[in-house]
């Protein structure tokens, strides 16, 4: 049996039940910003050996909590595991990124992909999510997440991160049917992925869809919405109280925010290009929405970012009939390394502070 959550304002958020405050996680809220998180990335020799293993992905994933009254834990992970797992061999160049020395150069190699073992080849990362479960002993709710299959196709096709995007674009548009031969099956391995972080554990899946905004509204339709939408309607999470929420976070997702809420997720992330009050309007209630302060605000002195803070909150309240329910406070993205700890602090006792009933 497991421990009973001595912290569920983020459950409770995305089920849309009163919270005595609005809860607050940070995406990246475990990474380079912090100092001891640079001391156990120096400890561990590179990124990857950090995120494969276990131990250090728990150390890492709980650095923050220490920190900071967060209301949620994220796995410490990468979005590249999955095409990692399924042969591409990703690699780290220093100051360029991730990278795959074996990107997708022909129909051959999609039809050569296949859903990976999630006991074997991603075994390090169900095995990470056990080990944060069980430090964490109930404080919060654990989050897993994924890559959008779009946002992976995208680094599998252009063999690192790109300008234009231009050969995965090419892709899609010179040969749809191999492009979707590629996103069905990256669909079916992070659904299965998904599955397998859940049933180890994770209470909370989200799925990042980074770069579906550089489409244009008709292939973003074909090619990143309707397999966002096979996720939520196929992707088994429980039922009832141990029914994990699922939530679709996109960067320039303002204008399928109507599609997204009817997808069957229970929340919806958005960046900070959309007023949450307008999101929540054109949402209609369906779904918890999570946000929204963009990144930068956390390079402006703590009275700035209280003022900025509380801006949000009250967009999203007033959007809501004057209620907080449904809202998860993050970021329109993810912290950057050179943000200063006592910057975000100062965000989350704002969030707390300006919330509270």
């Amino acid at each position: 049996m497991s421990t009973p959550l001595k912290n569920d304002r983020f459950l409770r958020a995305l089920r849309r039940e009163p919270v005595d405050r609005t809860p607050v996680w940070l995406m990246r809220q475990a990474g380079r910003y912090l100092p001891e998180y640079r001391a156990t990335r120096a400890q561990a020799g590179s990124f990857l050996t950090l995120a494969k293993n276990p131990e250090l992905a728990c150390e890492v994933t709980l650095q923050p909590l220490r920190r900071f009254p967060l209301d949620a834990a994220i796995l410490f992970s990468d979005i590249l595991t999955v095409p990692d797992a399924m042969g591409l061999g990703l690699y780290f160049a220093d100051g360029e990124g991730p990278k795959f020395e074996r990107p997708i150069r022909s129909t051959a190699d999609i039809d050569r992909l296949a859903v990976p073992d999630m006991d074997g080849e991603l075994r390090y990362v169900m095995d990470a999510v056990r080990t944060i479960r069980r430090e964490l002993d109930g404080s919060v709710p654990l989050i897993g997440f994924s890559g959008s299959p779009w946002t992976l196709a995208c680094y599998m096709v252009e063999g690192s991160g790109s300008k234009d995007f231009a050969r995965v674009k090419s892709l899609a548009l010179n040969d749809p049917a191999a492009m979707h031969r590629l996103l069905e099956v990256t669909t079916d391995a992070v659904i299965a992925y998904l599955a397998a972080q859940h049933q180890a554990g994770a209470q909370a899946l989200q799925v990042f869809d980074t770069w579906g905004g550089v489409l244009s509204p008709s292939m973003y339709r074909e090619f990143s919405l309707r397999y966002l939408e096979r996720i939520a309607a196929e992707l088994p999470r429980g039922d009832g109280a141990e029914r994990a929420p699922l939530i679709l976070f996109g960067k320039g997702n303002d204008p399928y925010l109507e599609a997204l809420a009817a997808s069957g997720a229970e929340g919806v992330g958005v960046d900070w290009t959309v007023e949450l009050g307008e999101a929540v309007r054109r949402t209609g209630g369906r779904v918890a929405i999570q946000g929204n302060l963009d990144p930068v605000t956390l390079y402006a002195q703590p009275d700035a970012i209280a003022r900025e803070v509380g801006r949000a909150l009250d967009s999203y309240r007033d959007g809501n009939g004057g209620s907080r329910e449904g809202h998860v406070f993050n970021l329109g993205h993810g912290l950057s390394p050179d943000m200063n700890p006592e910057h975000v602090g100062a965000l989350v006792e704002a969030v707390h502070r300006l919330s509270a009933r």
